[in-house]
């Protein structure tokens, strides 16, 4: 794969909180279409590994490129700008902005001018958000809050989703449609980097999975891969 198709490159990251080294030399890409999942037991470098790629908690050691430009210790604004729309843990929404202006609020053209998603589109895709459009957000459930963030991420057209924890607390139901639409954006062309605890559904809608184990690649590989390697599967996810 040439250098030209990574949206996102990193290499050899290390990454500290205080004196706890917590990424031990990751390597890690993101290619132009593509998704990838990334999974982990708790504590295990996945979150901080997101956080050093957006320039939240820059690494001590190690270089990440975002389509093309080095963006290793550049303030996150510009890691966004180039093309990355992130999802975080906990969701991040504005409660007291309805859904109509948290969704406004985002809207832009992607990094090379594209207007794919527009507002109408994501009310398409979120139909339960066109339901809603003028309570606040601290007035949604947990399920509509993440549909939310996405869409909101969605408005900033970019080229790479990154979603920590997809369908962490959700009801079964809100999860499974949570899933419907990380397969629409993949059909769309973006790119994704998806965390979530649920190995089997995150598989479902990912090209290539990465493992970390106590901040290191213990796995790189495709969904069948993973899913034929059962003793991997017990010993590092624990199923």
């Amino acid at each position: 794969m040439s250098t030209s198709e990574l949206l996102i490159e990193a290499r050899d990251l290390h990454t500290y909180y205080g004196a706890s080294h917590v990424l031990r030399g990751v390597d890690f890409t993101v290619a132009r279409g593509e998704t990838v999942g990334l999974m982990g037991r708790n504590g295990m470098g996945k979150s901080t590994l997101l956080k050093s790629l957006m320039g939240i908690v820059p690494p001590r050691a190690g270089r990440v490129r975002v389509a093309g430009h080095e963006t290793t210790g550049r303030p996150v604004y510009e890691v966004a700008r180039r093309g990355i729309a992130y999802v975080p843990e906990g969701r991040g929404i504005f409660g007291n902005l309805s859904v109509q202006e948290n969704l406004r609020m985002a809207a832009r053209p992607g990094s090379r001018g594209q207007r794919d998603w527009t507002y109408e589109r994501v009310l398409d895709t979120f139909p339960r958000l066109a339901e809603r459009l003028q309570h606040g957000g601290q007035q949604l459930s947990g399920g509509e809050q993440q549909m939310l963030t996405i869409g909101r991420a969605l408005m900033t057209n970019p080229d790479v989703l990154v979603l920590d924890e997809a369908t962490e607390g959700l009801a079964p139901l809100i999860a499974r449609e949570i899933w419907r639409i990380c397969g629409l954006i993949r059909e769309s062309g973006i790119s994704s980097v998806i965390v979530d605890k649920n190995w089997r559904h995150v598989t479902q809608v990912t090209d290539r999975n990465v493992v970390l184990v106590k901040g290191q690649v213990v796995f790189e590989g495709s969904s069948a891969q993973l899913q034929a390697d059962p003793e991997l599967l017990t010993r590092h996810l624990g199923v």
